[in-house]
């Protein structure tokens, strides 16, 4: 089968890849860690001692970061943005570079279509054994982690269900493709292609 050229063919920008995915993964990234500044930690609110006259050194409050159980100066906080926007075009040209470096290296399967009677586990792993035997992916069955993408294209119950149960597969439409997730697993595995809309040749 031919390959639609302008998303196949294109060649391969590192540079590109590497900025769209660490844009991706810093957007992604969720701030946990959180701690309070002497305005919010409980306590304080009385001065400890008087001004002048006892010999120590003055302080307004025993929740100043300069004591025990005080706030935290410059500690991080839970509200902190770490989005970084990526145009769509760069988005594009990554998935682009991604899947025409995928189909060179003979990373990718096209596969007619998947039919399944039960959408029984037992039946995926039949699949992903035949496919297996093909030169150059037996990884299917051996790399216990992030061995491929099954991309369709458009969304299939009964397939998601039977290879959910896989940890090292993925079922994924084709509309949802991103560089991420295609950089994370091996194998490509295209079912239909044919019938593929796929969105980034726009």
């Amino acid at each position: 089968m031919k390959l639609p050229a302008e998303v196949f063919s294109a060649p391969w920008n590192p540079d590109l890849v590497h900025q769209v995915i660490s844009s991706m993964i810093e957007s992604a990234r969720k701030p946990y860690a959180h701690t309070k500044t002497r305005g919010e930690v409980r306590g304080g609110g009385k001065k400890p001692w008087r001004q002048k006259g006892t010999g120590r050194a003055r302080h307004g409050s025993i929740r100043s970061p300069l004591w025990s159980g005080g706030g935290v100066s410059h500690g991080p906080r839970n509200e902190e943005n770490f989005y970084r926007k990526i145009n769509k075009k760069m988005k594009v040209a990554a998935i682009r570079a991604i899947l025409s470096a995928k189909a060179r290296d003979g990373e990718t399967i096209l596969v007619d279509n998947i039919i399944l009677e039960k959408s029984k586990t037992r039946e995926a792993k039949t699949i992903i054994s035949a496919l297996a035997k093909i030169k150059g992916f037996s990884g299917l069955l051996a790399k216990k982690n992030n061995a491929a993408i099954i991309v369709l294209p458009n969304r299939d119950e009964k397939i998601s269900r039977a290879f959910s149960n896989f940890s090292n597969l993925e079922v994924m439409e084709a509309r949802n493709l991103n560089p991420v997730a295609l950089l994370n697993y091996k194998f490509l595995v295209l079912v239909k292609p044919q019938t593929i809309t796929w969105p980034i040749s726009k």
